[in-house]
């Protein structure tokens, strides 16, 4: 495992305080158990909350001389299986320890694991990274299946790499649904095409009349042209040949978000 540097006393207190609140944080059998399961000596374990954890791991990182401890215990606490019962509180959770983490080049990803980003250097840079595309893919009812492949990359503001991720999703759920190889426009052509003599593998709509049958026709077009001006680009050029950004990524996204319901409907 690569040794990461220690934290200041500053930052495992923050942390502390996130993890340890009175209300919002763990409870004293849970900081108990996580502490059990990274092995970590529970040095002050009648203390208030906070305090117990931040003895906790401002001992060992002293002791170990590494941060590596206080990220394991984060990652511990922040495991979405934990949190099945009460969704709301590991957003809540991540959301205040990720302007914390940032000041230290970390965030928690949305699969709960601590993951690298660029280092924050004032509070409102923190705060607005940490909160802003939250808001904007919230506001726009992006779909799931888009957020499962690339939210990772929006975090770490990889916008590149995210609309990438983004279009292998719809080409992953046009496999899927249609039961055929292939990618791209050849995939789609293959999955959504059809004549007077043959139906589609894939239809989204009834076909019974021209207005239907135009509607699959534009749909597999859009695909076709998805994958030519967006994917097939950031297939093939390097991140630094082809400038994507913010507003660039949601727009996409948006769109990707309005083929995947589509694609929820095909049968």
């Amino acid at each position: 495992m690569t040794q990461l540097p220690q934290f200041s006393a500053d930052h495992i207190e923050a942390i502390a305080r996130v993890l340890g609140h009175t209300t919002d944080g763990l409870t004293g059998p849970e900081i108990g158990m996580i502490l059990r399961d990274c092995a970590l000596p529970d040095v002050n374990p009648e203390g208030t909350k906070w305090k117990r954890l931040y003895n906790a791991m401002a001992a060992i990182q002293n002791e170990k001389r590494v941060g590596n401890y206080l990220i394991m215990f984060i990652n511990r606490a922040m495991k979405p299986v934990r949190y099945t019962g009460n969704p709301a509180l590991f957003e809540q959770r991540r959301q205040a320890l990720n302007p914390v983490l940032m000041f230290c080049g970390f965030l928690v990803r949305v699969d709960g694991k601590v993951g690298h980003t660029t280092i924050a250097t004032t509070l409102d840079e923190a705060l607005q990274r940490a909160n802003r595309l939250e808001a904007a893919l919230t506001a726009r009812g992006v779909h799931p299946d888009v957020l499962l492949f690339c939210r990772a990359e929006l975090l770490q503001e990889n916008y590149f790499h995210a609309v990438f991720e983004a279009t292998k999703s719809i080409a992953s759920k046009v496999r899927s649904l249609s039961g055929l190889d292939g990618d791209g426009a050849e995939l789609v052509q293959r999955a959504f095409g059809f004549s007077k003599e043959s139906k589609p593998v894939l239809a989204i709509n009834a076909l019974a009349t021209e207005t239907d049958r135009g509607e699959q026709r534009g749909f597999t077009s859009l695909l076709v042209g998805l994958f030519g001006s967006v994917r097939n680009p950031l297939a093939h050029n390097a991140k630094v040949e082809w400038p994507m950004m913010e507003q660039d990524a949601l727009d996409i996204l948006t769109l990707t978000s309005l083929i995947h319901r589509k694609l929820d409907r095909a049968a």
